[in-house]
């Protein structure tokens, strides 16, 4: 297949991708537009990228496979671009390596063989991130020798490439024994960096106005402050997932400018939200950290425009209707993502002139790849293969195809429509769960295809886009 006249991400040039592999049974196709007869299609207008990368995603499973599983929670992944997703350790029993299933498997060994034991190819890849602490209960460090074999290099296909205790942060007590673990292999903390005891929305004018007990943004500065002591002090390197205040920021900033070993996310929603949109949207705004105040979603705004945000990431999290029906003072924290974190991000960065478009790839796919360890194959890369060459049109024809050099990572890429207009509805989601704050929302930018190393796995190409024989003669005299 051809897909003729995208542009590239970076250098604007226009490309044809050929893919080395024809449509198959797996493709998740959302049109119908896509079978093993099709040849050529126009792709004038759409960008070829990188696929995107998430380094916080929740997928439930096992534990929890009512509200996603890896099934759709991958679909969801391909569906929003995603071509790597780093899988979180709060699954029931916790991914600390030592915990086991009722068939006396690890999480770990259960995720490494889900697609062999369920006889079915996954749209998109996953790494793994082990739990700080056993049972994610904050008490003693995890082991090494339970997880230290599914390092990067010994031969698993879905590695563990970080540490974390996800949804808590690692606990004082067992700050060091973790941070000597990360240090020993060479692992990054993925810290929720926030801590509170009680409390269901941020603190201000709207909790006072819900009637709920508010959560300062002192929990999240004091976890901050702590977390930059230790990179300064041990050298660790430490990652604050989800920073949400104007205070966060700040204390990233500085730490920074003194050339410590902290990166930083925040996530779409701390973009696109604040407390406000709670009288709005109820518990399907409601999440930890909780959303901030206006002042503090401005911040979080330019610290993305000053380089002080590392990457964004979705903290994809999915409950069931039910579980979120409960209310703001009862449900439970948490929204998904993955299928609209690139249209939020494009419409609130790059629409508003806050961001260029690479700088938002940039954001969602090399920074959180490198954060990951992880080598990403980009668009030109692929042009320096002898395979590739400039066609009649004027195009750089590229093939997705590592020509049987393994020494390349995966060709994962995506397809972007930065000027397509669309409302989100949930009811369309690939993923098992519809909690989201952003339903019925008017999104500028939409992901229509994703390739996993040279195939193409998702496509919401639509059927005008087929190039017929009477139209090839026009491409390609």
């Amino acid at each position: 297949m051809r897909l003729l006249g995208l542009t590239d991400w970076r250098t604007g040039r226009a490309v044809d991708l050929v893919l080395p592999q024809t449509v198959d049974s797996t493709l998740i196709d959302e049109t119908g537009a896509m079978s093993a007869e099709v040849d050529q299609i126009d792709a004038s207008g759409l960008v070829l990228a990188p696929a995107l990368v998430d380094p916080h995603v929740h997928l439930r499973d096992p534990g929890q496979t009512d509200k996603e599983d890896m099934v759709t929670g991958t679909a969801a992944a391909a569906a929003g671009g995603y071509g790597l997703i780093l899988l979180m350790p709060n699954t029931q029993p916790a991914m600390d390596g030592r915990a086991r299933m009722a068939d006396g498997r690890t999480i770990i060994d259960y995720l490494e063989s889900y697609e062999q034991d369920h006889g079915l190819s996954l749209p998109v890849d996953y790494d793994l991130c082990v739990a700080a602490t056993l049972d994610r209960a904050g008490r003693q460090a995890s082991n090494p020798d339970d997880w230290s074999s599914h390092l990067p290099g010994h031969g698993y296909d879905h590695p563990v490439v970080a540490i974390s205790d996800d949804g808590s942060a690692v606990t004082d007590q067992t700050l060091e024994a973790v941070a000597a673990n990360a240090r020993e292999f060479d692992l990054p903390i993925l810290d929720h960096c926030e801590h509170h005891e009680h409390g269901q929305v941020n603190l201000g004018a709207v909790s006072r106005r819900l009637g709920l007990e508010g959560i300062p943004a002192s929990t999240e500065t004091a976890i901050i402050n702590r977390d930059i002591e230790l990179a300064e002090r041990t050298g660790t390197r430490v990652h604050l997932q989800h920073v949400s205040t104007a205070g966060g920021f700040e204390a990233v900033r500085r730490a920074k400018t003194r050339g410590l070993p902290v990166t930083c996310e925040t996530a779409p929603h701390y973009l696109a939200l604040c407390d406000e949109d709670l009288l709005r949207c109820g518990s399907m705004a409601k999440m930890n950290p909780p959303l901030r105040s206006r002042a503090d979603q401005q911040a979080a705004l330019e610290a993305v425009a000053d380089g002080t945000v590392d990457m964004i990431a979705t903290d994809h999290a999915p409950h069931t209707s039910a579980e979120k029906a409960l209310g703001l003072k009862d449900a439970p924290n948490g929204i998904i993502g993955l299928e609209t974190a690139y249209a939020v991000c494009n419409q609130v960065l790059v629409e508003s002139g806050l961001v260029s478009h690479d700088r938002l790839i940039e954001l969602m796919s090399l920074a959180p790849a490198e954060l990951m360890g992880m080598r990403r194959l980009l668009p030109e890369d692929l042009s320096s293969h002898t395979a590739n060459k400039v066609n009649k049109a004027g195009h750089l024809q590229l093939e997705a195809d590592r020509h049987s050099d393994a020494n390349l990572p995966p060709v994962d890429l995506v397809i972007l429509d930065p000027e397509a207009k669309w409302e989100v509805d949930p009811s369309r989601f690939h993923s098992k769960s519809r909690n989201t704050p952003f339903a019925g929302a008017g999104l500028a930018g939409r992901v229509m295809a994703t390739i996993k190393d040279g195939r193409l796995v998702f496509s919401r190409l639509p059927a005008s886009r087929v190039i017929t024989r009477e139209r090839i003669r026009a491409w390609t005299d």
